[in-house]
């Protein structure tokens, strides 16, 4: 299971309703900083009956037990152990929640269930659907129930979701759903197989899957290639930096607000030194100089300003997407 934003207290919440006897490994991604300190194992613990821990690279997989991904690591699962990688950024982080979803699939097919809870944007979509390709099942929390509802809506709008759930209610149905019969897992695709290598640094991915498109990876500056994952739009450049249709806009709008803040700093620094330059013309008696400096000084001014007021624009929400029905 994963979630971004709000993601801790959410998880804290599930943890707490866990039966210690669930008969199942549960595996926890949660979107953090790089650089800081997780103490959410300890959270998790605190707050419920099952043990909680970082996961250790190519540590055994046991049940009962609740691993959450290190900072700035991919969590992996292959069948009976753990790997973690610092496999190319997902979605623009990284731990992301699809590498784990798409190693899961692949290692357990339908024995594997798919959660995804609160969180900014998308990741855990695409995850998803590799989860359904390989026979497994798919929660979604309940949009109304999470503090920021655009994962869960991005799931249920890309995948046939099986089922929404609040985050009190997701232990008795993961209870349920564990003690169940696992599903039939059909033949893996060879494409989810390659995505799970290049997230653990197996191979390097010199031709990605898909078609080059005309745009650039906003991480790294290569060539996107375009990918249609069950209808979704999916870019990946030959580093492996992949990205949704919504994250990559979320990047070029904050490549475009970076470029149009230099752009006014710049100006209006341009500015300032034309009218500095005004002023010691008019001092030493030279108008046309003094005249030329503040049209400068002006037009410097004037394009900051119209700068700001697109950048103001830029920053502005874009419509919330159709509900899903």
């Amino acid at each position: 299971m994963g979630s971004s934003a709000g993601g801790v207290e959410t998880l804290t919440r599930i943890s707490r309703g866990l039966a210690p006897d669930l008969p199942a490994s549960i595996f926890v991604v949660q979107h953090m900083s790089p650089t800081s300190h997780s103490v959410l194992p300890d959270l998790l613990r605190r707050a419920g009956r099952l043990p909680a821990k970082h996961a250790v690279d190519g540590e055994e997989i046991r049940p009962q037990q609740i691993y959450v991904a290190p900072p700035d690591l991919h969590m992996l699962v292959y069948p009976g152990r753990i790997a973690l990688r610092r496999g190319p950024q997902e979605n623009r982080t990284r731990p992301s929640l699809d590498p784990l979803f798409r190693s899961a699939a692949i290692a357990y097919g339908g024995r594997v269930i798919g959660v995804v809870l609160t969180g900014l944007l998308n990741d855990g979509t695409s995850g998803l659907i590799a989860i359904k390709r390989c026979g497994g099942l798919s929660v979604v929390q309940d949009v109304a129930d999470a503090t920021w509802p655009e994962m869960p809506r991005s799931a249920l709008r890309r995948d046939h979701v099986d089922f929404t759930s609040t985050a009190a209610g997701l232990p008795r149905l993961l209870a349920r759903l564990t003690r169940e019969a696992a599903g039939q897992t059909p033949p893996i695709p060879p494409e989810l197989i390659r995505e799970v290598e290049l997230a653990g640094q197996e191979t390097l991915m010199l031709q990605p899957s898909g078609r080059p498109s005309p745009l650039t990876c906003p991480q790294c500056g290569g060539v996107l290639n375009e990918v249609h994952d069950d209808g979704a739009a999916q870019f990946r450049c030959q580093t492996g930096h992949a990205f949704s249709a919504e994250v990559l806009l979320s990047a070029q709008n904050d490549e475009l607000e970076r470029a149009l803040d230099v752009a006014v700093r710049t100006h209006r620094e341009r500015s300032t030194l034309f009218r500095r330059m005004q002023a010691l013309s008019d001092t030493r008696g030279q108008p046309h100089a003094a005249a030329a400096w503040k049209a400068a000084a002006d037009e410097a001014e004037t394009l900051a300003g119209t700068i700001s007021g697109a950048l103001a624009k830029l920053k502005k929400p874009a419509a919330d997407p159709e509900e899903p029905s």
